[in-house]
């Protein structure tokens, strides 16, 4: 149960950006000066045995590493998991930080989301076999008569998410969901995010060293580790997995370069779908950063954050008329 507001008195603060943009260094930069316990939302840094591949910090990070590779993680099961790491942290009176470039797990941290619901038991194998006997071409056609919007979404040989609207066609819901159920100003707790504003030069530049750097880290022995045992769909996912396993080193860089500049474009449209955003500079140190994070924090709450003080927040009583930021 989420703590009762009269009695938190600091916002939570959130931190997004592309990849590369120096998220995790900032936020860490923000713990040092306030008492401050930082989440992950990331939603490839949740698996185990691939650290440098994913960039996992070394610094302790709640909800890093917490599932094997062969788990199909999920946004409502991170969710629960976010907001019990959230809620601990505001019951301790500490900051929560939550960082990440996953949107969908930062928005999932930050509120109550109007998820679909999970499938019948039983429902999940019952799909999927309809699925390898019509053959993607036909699952998308039964899809297109359920749930036409649905089916203008998902390509016919995307077996999990055809799968998936399937079954929540067959239980009344649609994979198709209004952006209005997922964007919304509530928050579970007042809120601030900011967002890392880095120059495409620059992230490029970033992007490239990160990718020499996995090389020279051992990348290719933890992927060669983590393909010679089970790995879930989800998890299958992750960007250069396949590349280092496939691919001769030079070619396998490239590749992951490529594949990261895009994403990294992706996650600036989420950026801009973000209300309330608080947008900074993120060329620079990650100390100057955080401070600028802090400095904008105080325009908007009380802080009473200093190490000796034990507390980051906002007067009580001032949670119900500051408003929320996203």
């Amino acid at each position: 149960m989420a703590p009762d507001m009269t009695e938190v008195n600091h916002p939570i603060l959130a931190i997004f950006g592309p990849t590369a943009s120096g998220k995790s260094a900032v936020a860490e930069a923000v713990a040092d000066r306030i008492p401050a316990e930082i989440v992950s939302a990331d939603s490839m840094q949740v698996y185990r045995g691939l650290p440098v591949l994913t960039n996992q910090p070394t610094r302790p990070t709640r909800l890093v590493a917490i599932w094997e590779l062969d788990h199909d993680a999920s946004v409502g099961e991170y969710a629960e998991l976010a907001h019990q790491a959230v809620d601990e942290a505001l019951t301790e009176g500490i900051t929560p930080l939550v960082v990440g470039g996953t949107g969908l797990y930062l928005r999932a941290a930050l509120v109550d989301l109007d998820l679909p619901p999970a499938p019948p038991l039983g429902a999940r194998p019952r799909f999927e076999e309809l699925y390898d006997s019509l053959g993607p071409e036909q699952a998308h056609a039964l899809l297109v008569e359920r749930d036409p919007r649905a089916a203008q979404i998902v390509h016919a040989n995307d077996r999990k998410r055809v799968v998936r609207a399937l079954e929540l066609a067959d239980a009344g819901e649609s994979l198709a969901r209004s952006p209005s159920r997922l964007w919304t100003r509530e928050t579970r707790h007042p809120t601030l995010v900011f967002g890392l504003e880095v120059p495409k030069e620059v992230l490029a530049a970033r992007i490239e060293a990160r990718v020499r750097a996995m090389f020279e880290h051992g990348v290719e022995e933890e992927v060669a580790h983590a393909s010679a045992g089970s790995l879930s769909n989800t998890a299958a996912q992750v960007i250069g997995l396949r590349e280092v396993r496939e691919l001769p080193r030079e070619e396998a860089g490239a590749a992951i370069v490529r594949r990261t500049l895009q994403y990294a474009a992706y996650q600036r449209k989420w950026m801009r779908r973000i209300p309330g955003l608080i947008t900074l500079a993120a060329d620079h140190a990650p100390a100057s950063v955080a401070e600028a994070l802090l400095a904008a924090v105080r325009e908007r709450f009380t802080l009473l954050g200093q190490q000796e003080e034990g507390a980051c927040g906002i007067r009580k009583g001032e949670a119900d008329h500051t408003g929320h930021a996203v």
